[in-house]
This record gives structure tokens, C-alpha cells and sequence, in this order.
């Protein structure tokens, strides 16, 4: 992943860390990072990158998508210290937020019990993103789309500004055929309708399950192929009312609600 790790450390450290400068000896020393809770851990590649940056080697005795129990040693770090006292936050902040994703999502994938896909949304922190939606597919989800290129997801204000879900299809017909359709409804018969049009993935957005079951039904009739997903404040705890009546439930608590998982860092 092409991410700019350095870009973070620089927004943290501003003109320079002027309380390490000032306290700590210029020598080299180790660390251990340890992880404070019953976790998915995931940021691991992130945070030795993050080391890598101020000269610093790091050792990981996990890897993203491990389990973990709380008090683990999850990595080990030397090289100077300067530097890694100056990259610790950086490093620890990547490693809470994406552990608390992929601590999320395992929660997610366990209560769909295989017969539901969990995806991630694009309700992710800008500039974040790609990290988050990483922590996501580590912990056995989907990223869903990267970002709008990605997929043809035609969505409520979509359908307002055109007039139509048939109006909307119409216009989505001149998208290259390499790019899948996806069409959000409230209702049977628009979904019917985005099917027969040629519709790849029906959304029932903020449905509930018996309608969601009612539109998966009818757009089989039409297409079996075609994939539901359900979609709208969706919780862990609603997840196994959707099973049999979707085939993905989206979730954007994962990466806009998860948890951060608490690490620390200390000196040998």
C-alpha cells in the first residue's frame, strides 16, 4: 500500500521534538511495545515503517490479522533512541486505530457466521482511509469500493437529481462493461427495476430485513446473480437478522465507530 507514513510523523513532530532534544542522550537503545487489550492486531507493516523512518529497526512477533491477548509483546524496537521516543506516538496512534477496525470487524464476520459478507463503507477519516479499509479485509471483511472510480454506486441524491431509478440506468449504461452497477432502493420496485436494467448489486438502504428479504426475492426472479447488500445503521447485533435475506451487510461503524485498542512503549 502507497501510503505517506512519513506525513504523519512530520504532522506530529511540527519544526522538531524539542523535549526528547532536550532530554534524551544521544545513544541507541530498545523498546518493546506491548498491546493493552484482547485484540485483532493491525498496523504492524505501518508502525515498523514508522521506525524505519528515524533510523530505528523493529521487530514484530505478530502479524496483522493475529489474535492477541491483553499484556502481549507485540514488537520489539532498537536503534536511537531519540528517534523512537519521537516516532512512539505516531507509531502507537496507526496500531490503536487500525487494531480497533480489525477488532470491530472480526466481531462482525463472527456474528455473520460465514453467510454474510461484512464490508467496510467510505465513511472513513480523509487522508486515513486506505489504512482503515486494510484493518477491515485483515480482520475478514471487505474493503468494499477504494474510493468513487472503483464501482458505478448509484445512490439516493444520485436518483433525485436525475429524476428516476430508470432514468438513472439509462445513464449509467454508457459506463465501460468492466465497471459493476450498483443501485440503492427503498423499495421492490425500484430494485426490480435497477435488476432488469442490468443492475450488478441491489443496496436496501435502511430497510429493515423483511423488506431487505422481500427485494432479494424479487430481484433473483429477475436475475440470480444479482447480490443484496443491507445497509443503514447497521450494528453487530443486527448482523444475524439479515442472514437469508442479503448476501453483504455494509457497516460504516467499523471504521467511523471502532474503538481504539490501547498500545504502549517502553524503554529497556
Amino acid at each position: 500500500m502507497n501510503m505517506d507514513l512519513g506525513a504523519f510523523l512530520k504532522a506530529d513532530v511540527g519544526k522538531g521534538d524539542v523535549t526528547t532534544r532536550l532530554t534524551v542522550p544521544d545513544t541507541d537503545g530498545t523498546a518493546y511495545i506491548t498491546c493493552e487489550a484482547d485484540a485483532v492486531v493491525a498496523g504492524i507493516e505501518e508502525a515498523e515503517e514508522v521506525f524505519a523512518i528515524v533510523g530505528a529497526d523493529a521487530t514484530s512477533m505478530y502479524r496483522d490479522g493475529d489474535r492477541v491477548k491483553a499484556g502481549s509483546r507485540i514488537m520489539s524496537v532498537s536503534g536511537p533512541l531519540a528517534g523512537m521516543i519521537t516516532a512512539e506516538r505516531t507509531a502507537l496512534n496507526i496500531l490503536m486505530t487500525m487494531s480497533g477496525v480489525a477488532t470491530l470487524t472480526a466481531r462482525a464476520v463472527e456474528a455473520a457466521d460465514g453467510k454474510l459478507i461484512v464490508a467496510a463503507t467510505r465513511k472513513t477519516v480523509p487522508g486515513f482511509g486506505p489504512l482503515q479499509k486494510k484493518a477491515v479485509a485483515v480482520a475478514g471483511g471487505d474493503p468494499h469500493r477504494a474510493d468513487l472510480d472503483s464501482m458505478i454506486l448509484v445512490k439516493d441524491n444520485h436518483i433525485r437529481a436525475c429524476g428516476s431509478v430508470k432514468t438513472a440506468m439509462e445513464k449509467v449504461a454508457k459506463a465501460s462493461f468492466s465497471l459493476k452497477v450498483e443501485v440503492e432502493v427503498d423499495n421492490v420496485a425500484d430494485a426490480v427495476t435497477a435488476a432488469e436494467m442490468g443492475a450488478d448489486i441491489i443496496m436496501a438502504d435502511n430497510v429493515g430485513p423483511e423488506l431487505t428479504g422481500e427485494i432479494r426475492d424479487a430481484v433473483r426472479k429477475v436475475n440470480d446473480r444479482i447480490l443484496v447488500e443491507a445497509s443503514g445503521d447497521m450494528t453487530i447485533e443486527r448482523i444475524p437478522e439479515y442472514i437469508g435475506k442479503a448476501d453483504i451487510v455494509s457497516m460504516g461503524c467499523l471504521t467511523h465507530s471502532a474503538p481504539a485498542i490501547q498500545f504502549s512503549m517502553d524503554i529497556n
